[in-house]
C-alpha cells in the first residue's frame, strides 16, 4: 500500500489519543504516503507531525447534510487513488464517503449499520478485551485488521515536533466541551491560579473556545481582582496557536478536555479535575500528568450536565488542588526531562 488515508476522529480529545495508533502506521509502512482527512477544527493537531505527509480538510456538515459537499469530497478522494483508507472515526457517514472514493482497501470498527461498506469491518473490542484507556481503542483496530503488532503495555501520547519552552506561565482551562458535569467551578480555578501566581511570581493565561469566553473571562476577572496579571485567550487562538501557548506552560490546570489531552501530550505538568467521566478510560497520560477526584457514589456517571448537586466536583477542594499543583510544579522542575516516560 503506498498511498494510504487516515479518517481522523472529529474531537480533539480522541484525535490525541489516536496519535500512537497513527505512529504504528507509519513504522509498518515507513515508504508509504500518509494522508489524514480531518475536520478543520483538529487539522492542525496532525501538520508538524513527522508520521504525516499531508492533511486534507473535511468540510461538509455531518450527517444527511450537505450531500453535495460530501460527493465533492468523496470526488477528490478518487482522484487521489488511494489504496487503503483506516477510519479511526465511528460514523457511518465516514465509511460511505470512503465506499464512495472506490478506495479498494476500507477498514474500520464494524458500528453504527456500516459493516457492509467496509473491506474489513473489525468486530469492536467487548468489555475487558483490552485496556480501558481509549489510546488501546484505536491500536487494536489495526491490530486486528493485521496492520499493527500485540498491545504495547503503555504506549506513549505525544505530540513530537514543538519545541516546549518551560516560561513561569500558568495555563487555565476552565471548560469542557462535552457538558457542564465534567467542570470544576470556575471560582476554584481562579483561587488556585493566584496561588500559584503569587507562590511562584507567574502570569496566568486563560484558554478556551469563542463559546467559553464568558466563561473564561469569569475566571480572569477574579484573578485580575487579586491583582495577578492574566490574559483570556479564549475564542482568539487556532488550535495551532492554543498548541504553541500551552507548549509554554510552566503548568496547565484544567477539566477532562481536549486541552488537557493536548497540553498532557506536548509534556506540560497537567493537573485534571475529573468527576463525572472516566479517569482511567480518558485521563491523560506521561510523567506529568496528574488527576484530582473524589470518588462519590454516582460517579463517574458519564452525563453531560449534573442532575444533583455536583458533589463529585465540589468535593475537590482549592487547598487539595493548590497543593497538588504545588507538588507537581516541584515534581516537574527544570532538570527533570522534559518529555518523560509515561509511568506505568
Amino acid at each position: 500500500m503506498t498511498k494510504i488515508l487516515i479518517r481522523a476522529t472529529n474531537w480533539l480529545g480522541d484525535a490525541v489519543m489516536s496519535l500512537p495508533a497513527l505512529r504504528v502506521v507509519r513504522d509498518r509502512f515507513p515508504a508509504s504516503e500518509i494522508t489524514v482527512l480531518a475536520r478543520p477544527s483538529v487539522a492542525d493537531l496532525y501538520a508538524r507531525e513527522s508520521f504525516v505527509d499531508r492533511v486534507i480538510p473535511y468540510t461538509a456538515a455531518s450527517g444527511f447534510h450537505d450531500l453535495a459537499g460530501k460527493r465533492r469530497a468523496a470526488a477528490r478522494l478518487r482522484a487521489e487513488r488511494f489504496d487503503c483508507a483506516i477510519l479511526f472515526q465511528n460514523a457511518f457517514e465516514a465509511a460511505a464517503l470512503v465506499w464512495l472514493a472506490r478506495i479498494p482497501r476500507r477498514i474500520g470498527y464494524a458500528r453504527d449499520g456500516r459493516g457492509w461498506l467496509l473491506t474489513d469491518p473489525i468486530p469492536v473490542p467487548k468489555h475487558g478485551e483490552i485496556p480501558r484507556h481509549q489510546r488501546f481503542y484505536y491500536l487494536e483496530l489495526l491490530r486486528r485488521a493485521g496492520l499493527g503488532p500485540e498491545l504495547p503495555e503503555n504506549p506513549p501520547v505525544r505530540l513530537t515536533n514543538l519545541n516546549p519552552r518551560r516560561e513561569s506561565l500558568i495555563g487555565v482551562s476552565p471548560g469542557a466541551a462535552y457538558g457542564t458535569a465534567k467542570r470544576w467551578l470556575p471560582e476554584r480555578f481562579a483561587e488556585v491560579a493566584v496561588n500559584l501566581a503569587r507562590q511562584h511570581a507567574a502570569p496566568v493565561a486563560l484558554f478556551g473556545s469563542s463559546s467559553e469566553r464568558a466563561l473564561c473571562e469569569q475566571v480572569a476577572a477574579a484573578v485580575r481582582a487579586a491583582d495577578v496579571a492574566v490574559h483570556n485567550y479564549a475564542g482568539e487562538t487556532s488550535l495551532r496557536d492554543f498548541m504553541d501557548l500551552a507548549a509554554q506552560c510552566r503548568i496547565f490546570l484544567t477539566n477532562d478536555s481536549g486541552a488537557m489531552h493536548v497540553a498532557s501530550a506536548l509534556g506540560v505538568p497537567t493537573l485534571t479535575i475529573f468527576g463525572a467521566t472516566d479517569d482511567i478510560s480518558t485521563g491523560p497520560t506521561g510523567g506529568f500528568a496528574r488527576v484530582l477526584r473524589r470518588h462519590v457514589e454516582c460517579s463517574p456517571c458519564l452525563l453531560r450536565e449534573c442532575p444533583i448537586d455536583h458533589r463529585c466536583m465540589t468535593a475537590v477542594t482549592v487547598d487539595i488542588a493548590t497543593n497538588a499543583a504545588l507538588l507537581l510544579w516541584k515534581e516537574s522542575e527544570p532538570d527533570a526531562p522534559w518529555i518523560p516516560e509515561p509511568k506505568s
